[in-house]
């Protein structure tokens, strides 16, 4: 499976980053994130994370959704090994590329070869689209609000 989404902001690519860099902040600022845990943090942009999140089915109902990664924050892109859990194995990568009128293109790509044996058409409706892409572009939306109420300049005062 490899499915990416990504969404046109007008923010700079340094808070969009900063922003999903900073996992331990989403379940405050990211309704559908129950919980994230850093485990351990190398003082140098690698941090091992447990995270948790909610797949949305009706309402507030939903799948719970658990997972452990690393995590390497680096200048231009955030990216995530998953370790443990039933994605492990799973490649994410933010990036960041600039759009027309000083907007920037943010692309969430998963890459993901499960080691149990199941169609490739199933990981990617299943696993790609029901669970990854969903969470995916709920978590993309809300960074863009985010982002964007954060870059945009305060008007001066006379």
């Amino acid at each position: 499976m490899d499915t990416s989404i990504e969404q046109v902001m007008h923010a700079e690519p340094g808070v969009v980053l900063r922003l999903a860099g900073a996992v331990e902040d989403w379940p405050r600022i990211l309704p559908h994130y129950r919980w994230v845990c850093v485990l351990a943090d190398d003082g140098h942009g690698q941090r091992i994370v447990e995270m948790a999140a909610r797949r949305d089915v009706f309402g507030r109902i939903g799948w719970p959704l658990r997972w452990t990664a690393r995590q390497i924050i680096g200048s231009d892109r955030v990216e995530f090994v998953h370790i443990a859990g039933i994605t492990r194995g799973m490649e994410v990568a933010w990036t960041c590329s600039p759009a027309a009128g000083g907007a920037t293109t943010v692309r969430i790509r998963h890459v993901f070869k499960p080691a149990w044996p199941v169609p490739a058409l199933l990981v990617r409706l299943i696993v790609g689209e029901y669970f990854v892409n969903s969470v995916a572009r709920r978590t993309l939306g809300r960074i863009a609000i985010l982002a964007e109420v954060r870059t945009t300049p305060v008007p001066e005062h006379s």
